[in-house]
């Protein structure tokens, strides 16, 4: 299995395609592996980048105290223990927030930015509903083969759950390949607590491509309006009727105008 030694942990990564380096950053709990869509389709003309956060997966999940900080340095730490200078980051729900602060703290690393389904945090977020919260934390007193179908009904909107129960067992399915502890998803949690931008956001000078559901019921979607108002590169795109998980609703819309964002923004050469 490839894994990377970085600090002090070791971070399971998979490597497909050739071309540009386009790295991808799933979100709160959630594993590589549920990129596998997103991975076939990029990797035609990219060198496509997953990784497993710390707390998830086959990458370590120490018991203890987890931060933003920890999960941007060990984004940045594996880019370069493999050689990458410069990459497109998209990151969707906590996965946009690590983006956020790669982009801000080590600014050279991001080319162009994609943020998907995620908020510049806490302080200036439009929280979720009460019941919402409140099924996504269960997780956190379940055992780990029982937290991705939780986590199923606050991901996607009803309406795709009774068309799509083919396409929803195959998400339980990949899911289930790289799940969260109860813990890390707890820690990774508290790590997303703490977690705010808002005011460095207009620090942010690459070309950015922000994307939402517009029935996103976990990180609504007046939270990428925020976002997408705070920068000045930015480009913001809603799928209409699609929940938080509108990288598999709309799956070939959202892939379309990601390779089309990807294709105008071009790693400039290095120097």
């Amino acid at each position: 299995m490839p894994k990377t030694r970085v600090a002090d942990i070791s971070i399971y990564h998979e490597t497909t395609g050739d071309g540009e380096p386009l790295v991808l950053i799933m979100g709160l709990g959630g594993g590589s592996s549920l990129w596998w869509r997103q991975i076939a389709f990029f990797s035609k003309e990219y060198q496509v980048l997953v990784y497993d956060s710390l707390g998830v997966g086959r990458t370590d999940k120490p018991d203890t105290t987890y931060s933003m900080g920890m999960m941007v340095d060990d984004a940045a730490g594996l880019l370069e223990r493999l050689g990458i200078a410069s990459a497109h980051v998209y990151g969707v729900s906590m996965g946009g927030m690590v983006a956020q602060e790669l982009a801000l703290r080590y600014p050279k690393l991001v080319s162009s930015l994609i943020l998907g389904a995620t908020t510049c945090g806490s302080g200036h977020a439009v929280m979720a509903d009460q019941d919402t919260l409140q099924k996504l934390f269960s997780i956190m007193t379940l055992p780990s083969d029982e937290v991705i179908k939780v986590s199923t009904s606050v991901t996607f909107s009803a309406g795709f759950i009774q068309r799509h129960p083919e396409k929803i067992k195959e998400w339980l399915i990949k899911g289930a390949e790289s799940p969260p502890s109860p813990m890390g998803f707890k820690r990774q949690a508290e790590a997303v607590a703490g977690f705010e931008t808002y005011d460095r956001l207009p620090q942010i000078r690459v070309p950015t491509l922000v994307l939402a559901g517009t029935d996103d019921q976990l990180i609504p979607v007046e939270n990428s309006c925020i976002l997408a108002s705070r920068m000045s590169d930015t480009k913001l795109v809603l799928f209409e009727g699609a929940g938080h998980g509108y990288l598999w609703e709309a799956e070939e819309e959202a892939n379309r105008i990601v390779l089309d964002f990807l294709r105008q923004h071009p790693i400039p050469p290095a120097g």
